[in-house]
């Protein structure tokens, strides 16, 4: 692939997830600007060095009775008055996309700084109709309309595919629910630091996990969050700049050293039709991951210290684990009874806690995991930082597997 115009990642803020930002009463807005302040306090960056900002967001229109996204950032400063901004909707990966937007801009000599923010508020409705809403990241006439959280039913699906391929134990999926809590509990702005969830309970039958959608219950499930990050992505002549002034040299300052992006089918039944013959279920999701790789230079996983992934369930961490290549296809057991998803482990997997344990704020979470890379790669991942981390790649996915983006972020 040929080489592009480096981007350089300078760092950003997140919210606390754990944060109800309705009952807080306070709009939307507020949740954008303390992210955006944030992150300018963070990285030392004056609001006037801005040039250019892009939103993330899947569904304002309906959790917030809000559109029109990328003026809401020149709402957060006045400097902000009169940046180009731009708001971009791709599901779950709302947030990756919007980074894809920023980066193709540094790359085409646009703009030397841009601010990114993804951003959801989620618990502004109840649980049946916040599941209806995210049904329309689906064929929603044909795979969510009526149907009660109609996305554990398509993710259980997934994981009923493995099942019938290569067979799938409930255990497995247990221990994935159990890891990310338990990494969670490190992290400073994880939704769910503070409860309690053990391998017993994520395997327990009860009216205490009951189950949601075929065989995903309460403990397969990502949380319904509330929050928002923003970082900032610049080009190696800002970069060398801003490395000068910290007093720091430039190979101290990550990059988005790869990325992969593939959209699959909209219906998970023609995907899985698609793959039929092939040996990984949602083999877009590999080419995805495979690309993202290439182009940063390494070979398979490898030449990765960390991975954060997409965990919307506990099966779409599964499927990670042999689509990252640590296993082959329907081996992704292997890893799990070995511990090598462990923050100490072979393969280290979501040290955050992912978004089962970390929180899911559909819009912000690509950009969450691209800031959380940025934490481990610089050594400020506090509790849940991987020793000696260099290179981490994540996974974002909108929809049952569709839209699929992949970041490595390195030194």
């Amino acid at each position: 692939m040929p080489n592009a115009p480096e981007i350089y990642l300078l760092g950003g803020y997140q919210t606390d997830f754990a944060r109800n930002w309705t009952k807080e009463n306070k709009h939307f807005s507020a949740l954008m600007r303390e992210s955006v302040h944030g992150a300018l306090e963070a990285c030392d960056i004056a609001p006037q060095e801005v040039e250019s900002a892009h939103v993330g967001n899947f569904a304002a229109e309906l959790y917030c009775m809000q559109g029109h996204l990328g003026a809401f950032f020149t709402e957060a400063h006045p400097a902000f008055s009169g940046l180009p901004t731009a708001r971009h909707e791709a599901a779950c990966a709302s947030g990756s996309i919007a980074l894809l937007a920023a980066g193709a801009e540094i790359e085409a000599g646009r703009y030397d700084l841009q601010a990114v923010v993804g951003i959801e508020q989620m618990k502004t409705v109840d649980a049946g109709t916040g599941g209806n809403y995210l049904g329309t990241a689906a064929w929603y006439e044909d795979e969510a309309q009526g149907i009660e959280f109609p996305f554990p039913k398509l993710f259980g699906r997934l994981g009923d595919e493995y099942d019938r391929r290569y067979g799938l134990k409930d255990e497995h999926l247990a221990e994935i629910s159990r890891l990310n809590y338990d990494n969670a509990k490190r992290n400073p702005n994880a939704q769910t630091r503070t409860w309690y969830m053990n391998r017993e309970h994520a395997l327990s039958r009860g009216d205490d996990n009951p189950a949601v959608g075929g065989r995903i219950r309460i403990s397969d499930c990502s949380q319904v969050t509330d929050g928002a990050v923003c970082v900032f992505l610049a080009s190696r002549a800002f970069a060398e700049r801003y490395a000068h002034g910290a007093g720091r040299r430039l190979e101290e300052i990550p990059r988005i050293k790869g990325w992969g992006h593939n959209t699959a089918r909209l219906r998970f039944d023609d995907k899985v039709a698609e793959s039929a013959t092939q040996r990984y279920v949602l083999p877009h999701v590999r080419s995805t991951i495979t690309a993202a790789q290439a182009r940063a230079g390494i070979e398979g996983v490898a030449g990765v210290d960390g991975i954060e992934t997409h965990d919307c369930f506990t099966t779409s961490e599964y499927m990670a684990i042999d689509h990252f290549g640590i296993t082959e296809p329907g081996e992704s057991w292997k890893a799990i009874e070995e511990s090598w998803l462990e923050i100490g482990g072979r393969h280290p997997i979501n040290p955050s806690g992912g978004l089962i344990g970390a929180g899911h704020p559909v819009g912000a979470t690509g950009v969450r995991q691209v800031l959380d890379a940025w934490k481990q790669v610089t050594g400020q991942a506090g509790d849940y930082q991987i020793e000696g981390a260099r290179t981490i790649q994540t996974l974002n996915i909108g929809g049952s597997g569709t839209t699929s983006v992949s970041f490595v972020v390195g030194l």
